[in-house]
């Protein structure tokens, strides 16, 4: 049996193979969205991908046009930000930022009694300028927090990637993000994840610079 063994024939083929299964399970996927949903389908071989990934009307042609314009990429983790591809970013202009682990932010949350997700939020507000994109994989808190300071119009990102996993806040907190009047793109239900998160990024990004898979 002969094995693939080129980088971007093994990912071609991927592909290939996530289309194969869709058209056979007679799903169609929105035109606008699908190659998001299938490279976060090709991160996690997990086709409920198909059914909840959620995405406002226009959203990633906002993305891509803020990608365009050199918008800034807000993490929640350091590990949803070692996944987003940098070439891509540097390519567009893009800067990457996760303050999670700053002095300042822990210092915040040690006194406030908060996560320090949150907290990095409120770093990120008063020191990043528009256009912001919040890419959250794991913190349920971060949304929680954008949610707030949007409602209080202190905060106007262009997108927001809400994906985190797990079982505490995390179903309400994408449903509360879905609810606010701004572009974003949300795996619902308990699933999703850094890789997800880094995922739907790097989709933008391959999108934004040309790349066509």
């Amino acid at each position: 049996m002969g094995f693939i063994t080129n980088p971007a024939e093994i990912e071609r083929r991927s592909f290939e193979i996530i289309t194969e299964r869709l058209a056979f399970a007679g799903r169609q996927l929105d035109p606008q969205n699908e190659y998001i949903i299938k490279r976060v389908i090709h991160t996690t071989a997990d086709f409920d991908y198909a059914d909840n990934m959620a995405f406002s009307d226009g959203a990633a042609a906002v993305a891509l046009e803020s990608l365009k314009s050199g918008a800034r990429i807000v993490t929640d983790t350091n590990m949803v930000k070692a996944g987003i591809n940098k070439g891509a970013a540097l390519q567009l202009g893009c800067d990457l930022h996760c303050f999670i682990d700053a002095p300042e932010v822990a210092e915040a949350a040690r006194k406030s009694g908060f996560t320090r997700s949150r907290e990095a939020v409120d770093r990120a507000a008063e020191t990043l300028q528009n256009p912001l994109i919040f890419a959250v994989g794991n913190a349920p808190t971060a949304l929680i927090r954008l949610h707030e300071l949007i409602t209080a119009c202190v905060l106007a990102p262009s997108l927001i990637i809400a994906a985190p996993v797990g079982f505490v806040n995390v179903v309400e907190s994408k449903e509360m993000i879905i609810k606010l009047d701004v572009p974003y793109i949300v795996a619902r239900g308990q699933k999703g994840g850094s890789n997800v998160a880094a995922a739907i990024c790097n989709a933008l990004l391959y999108k934004a610079t040309g790349r066509s898979v």
